[in-house]
């Protein structure tokens, strides 16, 4: 059973929540994928049946199609945000790095549809995490830069200035419409270079100024 972890690989002394998860925050991403660039945040949520920790051998279901990864910076709610919070950063506790796992056929193939698309991305084990690294909150001056590596090879890099909503619009926005409990994380949306995961794969997800984490794919 998923829970946070810190980097100390001491277990984080919070329930595990929701992740709100943010769209198409990077213009490149976006443009990769032949999407408009956003006026305003999207959001979505996973459930906690979504979670897994970032590990061998990190299991994904064959029979639901293919599997793409979108990494992405990811941060640890440690004291609750609401629609009236001013300063939403000083309430985060941790940071870590993820991956918000997409079914990216099914996914265009319900937006075709006009359908909503949370099968595609709500899936188990489709919000796959690292151990976070504490923090005493956050300021809008906060500069954080993460990295995603498939087979050794670098994929994405992001760069948390490159946002088109930094971080604190992401909170404001998030929590005009959810209430962040403590243990509730913030997927902060992907840059460029997404792309299909295969089995036997060796993933490395790291902050670039801190450890870097592997796992090896397992697609039945």
């Amino acid at each position: 059973m998923y829970q946070h972890v810190w980097e100390s690989g001491e277990s984080i002394a919070l329930p595990v929540g929701k992740a709100v998860c943010v769209g198409r925050n990077y213009v490149a991403h976006a443009k990769e994928l032949n999407n408009p660039v956003p006026e305003s945040p999207l959001l979505f949520i996973k459930p906690t049946t979504a979670f897994c920790h970032f590990q061998s051998p990190l299991r994904l279901n064959s029979a639901l199609g293919e599997h793409h990864y979108e990494a992405e910076l990811v941060l640890l709610v440690g004291s609750r945000i609401d629609h009236t919070t001013s300063a939403p950063l000083e309430h985060i506790s941790g940071i870590a790095t993820g991956l918000d796992l997409t079914l990216r056929g099914l996914q265009s193939e319900l937006k075709q549809q006009g359908h909503p698309w949370e099968c595609a991305k709500a899936y188990d084990n489709s919000c796959s995490l690292t151990p976070f690294r504490p923090v005493d909150g956050l300021d809008e001056s906060s500069v954080l830069h993460y990295a995603f590596w498939q087979n050794g090879q670098l994929k994405q890099r992001g760069d948390s200035s490159l946002m088109i909503f930094n971080l604190h619009t992401l909170l404001k926005a998030c929590a005009q419409y959810f209430t962040l409990v403590p243990g509730d994380i913030i997927m902060t949306g992907t840059p460029k270079g997404v792309g299909a995961l295969q089995s036997k794969d060796e993933l490395t997800l790291s902050l670039l100024d801190g450890p870097a984490y592997s796992a090896t794919v397992d697609i039945s």
